[in-house]
């Protein structure tokens, strides 16, 4: 069965949502160290159609020399999730549909390996609520924004601190696993 982790950049108020307000902080090195931990062993990225239409563009004509992720991001294996046809191409994609609870349990229990999710906020919270997520990364900038799509919604979801790191920057990065 393959494992289900994903990342958020979210505000102290829980905002994801166009994380451009991201870039006043800058981008510790450690944080890249970070992501690449969590991609090393990713067999898979699982995407939300939205993520997925911003992220073609930005990432498939990238190189290795351009950025360290390029080859991750555009030789790995891509599923989207999403009711609407995708607008864009990028090589290794397969389209799932609508998010289908079983459907993606039957994915889960199919694979080995992981599946890595950037993004993705409405992707993540039906994952939670339906205890497909391993793992939640979150890289939580120290700022309000009091206003935007929040990731968590008005259901009560309890997650035990895996572990937990400051960097440079001001950002934390808490490793969190749903309770059962």
């Amino acid at each position: 069965m393959t494992s289900i982790r994903a990342h958020e950049f979210i505000s102290l108020d829980g905002v994801f949502e166009s994380p451009a307000w991201t870039m006043e902080f800058g981008f510790d090195p450690r944080m890249g160290e970070a992501i690449g931990a969590l991609t090393a062993d990713a067999d898979g990225i699982l995407l939300g159609r939205t993520t997925y239409e911003m992220f073609a563009p930005a990432w498939r004509d990238r190189t290795a020399d351009e950025d360290p992720g390029a080859p991750f991001f555009n030789d790995t294996e891509k599923l989207v999730v999403g009711a609407q046809e995708l607008t864009e191409e990028w090589a290794s994609t397969t389209r799932l549909g609508p998010y289908d609870v079983e459907r993606l349990r039957r994915l889960k229990d199919s694979r080995t390996g992981s599946l890595y999710v950037s993004g993705s906020g409405r992707l993540v919270r039906g994952l939670i609520a339906d205890g497909l997520l391993d793992e939640l990364h979150l890289f939580v900038y120290p700022i309000v924004l009091g206003s935007g799509a929040r990731l968590f919604g008005e259901d009560r979801t309890r997650f035990d601190l895996s572990s937990a790191e400051t960097y440079d920057n001001g950002v934390q990065h808490l490793v969190l696993v749903p309770r059962s």
